[in-house]
């Protein structure tokens, strides 16, 4: 292990490779999947736009940085826009918007500096599998640019494993 957090960090060809898995598998299944980003200003959506085949099972993102925009085109209500319920309705309101049966959302802290009450690094995750939605919370150690990365590297993974035809779908609905 590394005292160095950038050692760490995924390639872009390690990245590349992530969404190619997901490309495989979105078509295999039949899925399609949307993105709704805040942190990472559209970072995500460039990487799975870059995937095979992405056309056909990629719907498409949106990129909700200002609060307004959260609010008015992804329905989050009113309060801390970097936390749990955030983070699920905006996957909610991406995937209705966009038609996808997978939807991933990421809001969340960069840094340097705390905002709202939440420490740099905090990244809410929100995920909606054919209707069921999911969160997930992390926090990331490092620079802004090593939190951007780990955080778009866990959002293709949390999308990987949810397109995997092995992914359990019967989870509790929020």
């Amino acid at each position: 292990m590394s005292d160095d957090p950038l050692q760490d960090l995924p390639t872009d060809a390690d990245l590349d490779a992530l969404c190619e898995q997901l490309a495989v598998m979105a078509q295999e299944r039949g899925l399609t999947v949307a993105t709704a980003e805040s942190l990472t200003s559209g970072n995500i959506a460039a990487r799975l736009g870059k995937a095979s085949d992405a056309g056909s099972w990629f719907s498409g993102g949106v990129v909700a940085y200002s609060r307004a925009v959260k609010h008015s085109v992804l329905h989050v209500p009113d309060g801390s826009v970097v936390c749990e319920e955030a983070a699920r309705v905006m996957a909610r309101s991406v995937a209705t918007l966009m038609g996808a049966s997978l939807a991933l959302s990421v809001t969340g802290e960069g840094g340097p500096h705390p905002q709202e009450s939440e420490p740099p690094g905090t990244v809410w995750f929100g995920i909606v599998d054919h209707g069921t939605a999911e969160t997930e919370k992390h926090v990331f150690s490092g620079t802004p640019e090593s939190v951007l990365t780990a955080t778009v590297e866990h959002a293709i993974r949390l999308l990987v494993r949810h397109a995997s035809p092995q992914t359990n779908c019967e989870t509790t609905a929020r």
